[in-house]
C-alpha cells in the first residue's frame, strides 16, 4: 500500500514536494445552473438546488467529476468510482492515486480558475481543517448531515469524516506460533525480530497511529506521545523491532510477519493473503485502542460543482457507506445505520473486533504529538 495515502492521517508530520500541478487553460464557465436560474456552486444542500432530481440532472449536464489521491485499492475505492460511474453516468478522472493530502491542497490552489483543479478532495483530518481555515472549502450538508457524530464533522459542514479505522496488529500465524493481540504482548522474546510499522511516525499516518496508540497503553495519553516513543525505544532495545517497512512484499517474504497498521488495510491484507497461502490474523490490542479517519470536503472553486455535490451525496448514502465497510473500512454513518438497519451486517461481521466507542485527540493535541515523534523517533530507535 502507498505510503502517501498512510501521510494523509498524520498531518503535517512530513515536507512534501508539490506535484508538478500546473495545467493547461482557464476552467471553460459550467458551473451548473438549473432552467430557473439555480447554481450548483453556491449550494449549501440539494435543496437549494431543487432538489436530488435536479442535482443529478445538473451533474450529468457536467459530466465529469475530477478527483486526486483516490487509490482503487484503497477502502474498496475502486468499487465506489465505478458504481458512481455506472449509477449516473458520469465519468470520475482519478488523478495522482497516490498522491498525499498535500499534495492534494497543492492542486486546489494552483490550479483555482483551472478546468483540472479538483472537484473534491478525501483529507487526513488535520488537512481539512487547515483547508477549512484557508477558505478552500465550499460548506455543503449532505441528505445524512444530520446523522453524523458532531465530532466528526465540521459545524459548517466545510468537512466531515468519511471513513476510518482502528491501529491493530496483523500476524501471520503460519510463522508466528502465538500471535499478539496487545502491546504488551508485543515485548514478549518471542517475537525477536518480527515486529514492524508501516513507515516512519515522522512521515506515516498509520506507523504515528501505532505510537500513539503505544502510547495510550502504557500510560500515555492524547496530551502524552511519549510514552509511546518509550515503548519502542523499548521494543528495539530487546531486538523485537525492525526497521523494515511492513507491505504486502515484506509480508509474504516473511521479513514482517507481524505488522502495526490500520486494521482496515490489515484485514484486507488477509484476503490477499489467503490466496498466497498466509494465514493473517487481525486484532485491534485492547491496551491501546486508537483511531483516526479521513475526511471529505468540495473545492469552493470546484469547475464541476453539481458533480461534486453529487459525490458527496453518493459517498453518505447506503450505499456508499456500505462500499466503504466492504473494504473493512468503518463508515462515519455506521452507528446510524446499525440503528436504522441498513447496514450491510455481512461485511460489519467481518470488521476485526473493538469494544467501546472511539475518541480523537483535538488538532493541538495532534500537533503536540507531531512535534514530540519529530524530535524523539530517531533517538527511541537509533543504535
Amino acid at each position: 500500500m502507498s505510503l502517501s495515502r498512510t501521510t494523509v492521517l498524520s498531518g503535517s508530520l512530513a515536507v512534501v514536494a508539490a506535484l508538478a500541478l500546473s495545467a493547461c487553460g482557464a476552467a471553460t464557465d459550467n458551473a451548473s445552473t438549473t432552467t430557473d436560474g439555480k447554481s450548483a456552486a453556491t449550494a449549501t444542500s440539494a435543496a437549494d438546488i431543487g432538489g436530488m432530481d435536479a442535482l443529478v440532472a445538473a451533474a450529468k449536464k457536467e459530466g465529469t467529476l475530477h478527483a486526486i489521491a483516490l487509490p482503487r485499492d484503497w477502502a474498496n475505492y475502486g468499487a465506489l468510482i465505478d458504481g458512481f460511474q455506472k449509477k449516473y453516468g458520469i465519468k470520475i478522472e482519478d488523478e495522482s492515486p497516490d498522491a498525499s493530502s498535500q499534495d492534494e491542497i497543492n492542486a486546489v490552489t494552483t490550479r483555482k480558475g483551472q478546468d483540472r483543479a479538483p472537484d473534491v478532495l478525501d483529507l487526513g483530518s488535520s488537512f481539512a481543517l487547515s483547508a477549512a481555515q484557508q477558505g478552500l472549502l465550499a460548506p455543503y450538508k449532505v441528505a445524512s448531515f444530520g446523522d453524523l457524530p458532531s465530532a466528526q464533522k465540521d459545524p459548517q459542514a466545510r468537512w466531515y469524516n468519511d471513513y476510518g479505522g482502528y491501529v491493530s496488529i496483523g500476524c501471520d500465524a503460519k510463522r508466528v506460533k502465538t500471535c499478539p493481540t496487545t502491546f504488551a504482548d508485543l515485548l514478549k522474546p518471542q517475537y525477536k525480530g518480527q515486529v514492524a510499522l508501516n513507515g516512519n511516525p515522522t512521515k506515516s499516518g498509520s506507523a504515528f497511529g501505532g505510537v500513539y496508540a503505544a502510547a495510550l497503553a502504557n500510560g500515555g495519553s492524547f496530551d502524552d506521545v511519549q510514552a509511546g516513543l518509550d515503548f519502542f525505544a523499548k521494543l528495539k532495545k530487546n531486538g523485537n523491532y525492525t526497521p523494515v517497512e511492513s507491505t504486502p512484499a515484506t509480508v509474504e517474504k516473511g521479513e514482517t510477519p507481524i505488522s502495526i497498521d490500520w486494521d482496515y488495510l490489515n484485514a484486507g491484507y488477509a484476503d490477499e493473503f489467503k490466496s498466497k497461502g498466509l494465514d493473517w490474523k487481525v486484532s485491534v490490542p485492547s491496551d491501546g485502542q486508537y483511531a483516526q479517519y479521513y475526511s471529505q470536503a468540495i473545492n469552493k472553486d470546484a469547475p464541476h460543482p453539481a458533480a461534486a455535490r453529487l459525490w458527496q451525496e453518493y459517498l453518505y448514502s447506503t450505499e456508499g457507506q456500505n462500499l466503504w465497510l466492504k473494504g473493512y473500512a468503518r463508515p462515519a454513518l455506521m452507528t446510524a445505520m446499525d440503528k436504522a438497519g441498513t447496514l450491510d451486517k455481512d461485511a460489519a461481521a467481518k470488521l476485526p473486533a473493538v469494544t467501546g466507542t472511539p475518541s480523537f485527540p483535538s488538532e493541538d493535541q495532534q500537533n503536540k504529538a507531531k512535534t514530540v515523534i519529530a524530535q524523539g523517533w530517531g533517538k527511541a530507535v537509533s543504535g
